[in-house]
């Protein structure tokens, strides 16, 4: 099923429909959570559904989604559902320079530094100077208003994810 219409996802099996959303967020009560919620009237109500339980993780499960979210600017390898979508969300990375890589290298350890997790962000539809800007922005935030951050650009990147898996 990797990309599967809304039919298929509400039938499936829950494992198998557990293994694709896990694809979209790996937060551990994400998938059981939104399977909870099937069937599913419409494809949106799905995404709905699955940003909203987003927005409801405490931090720890936040911290676990984040561990296999690759830092921006870095070259994704591997073949996981997970990768490819780094991949295609941070196709806006690829047109950058060096000069700007080297800023968003610094600016990953810096983050990295302060808050102790890799620095998310919603990389679909934003350029790399956007997505450098936001880091340096964000640099400044205090821990709560980060993790807050953090959380609303999990919500959104998982959004991102289940409508790709529902319209390939």
């Amino acid at each position: 099923m990797p990309h599967s219409s809304l039919d298929s996802f509400n039938a499936a099996p829950g494992g198998r429909a557990a293994e694709v959303l896990r694809a979209c967020s790996a937060a551990p009560r994400f998938a059981v959570e939104v399977l909870a919620g099937r069937p599913y009237p419409t494809g949106e109500a799905l995404v709905a559904r699955a940003e909203a339980v987003s927005r409801s993780l405490g931090w720890d499960e936040v911290t676990a989604a984040l561990a296999a979210h690759p830092r921006i600017g870095d070259r994704v390898a591997g073949s996981s559902a997970e990768a490819a979508a780094s991949r295609r969300e941070q196709s806006g990375m690829g047109a950058a320079d060096d000069e700007l890589r080297a800023a968003m290298t610094e600016g990953n350890r810096a983050y990295e530094e302060r808050f102790g997790t890799v620095f998310l962000i919603r990389a679909a539809g934003r350029t790399a100077p956007e997505m450098l800007a936001e880091l340096q922005r964000r640099l400044g935030n205090s821990p709560e208003q980060e993790r807050a951050e953090v959380t609303e650009q999990l919500a959104q990147i998982t959004g991102i994810r289940v409508r790709g898996m529902l319209d390939p």
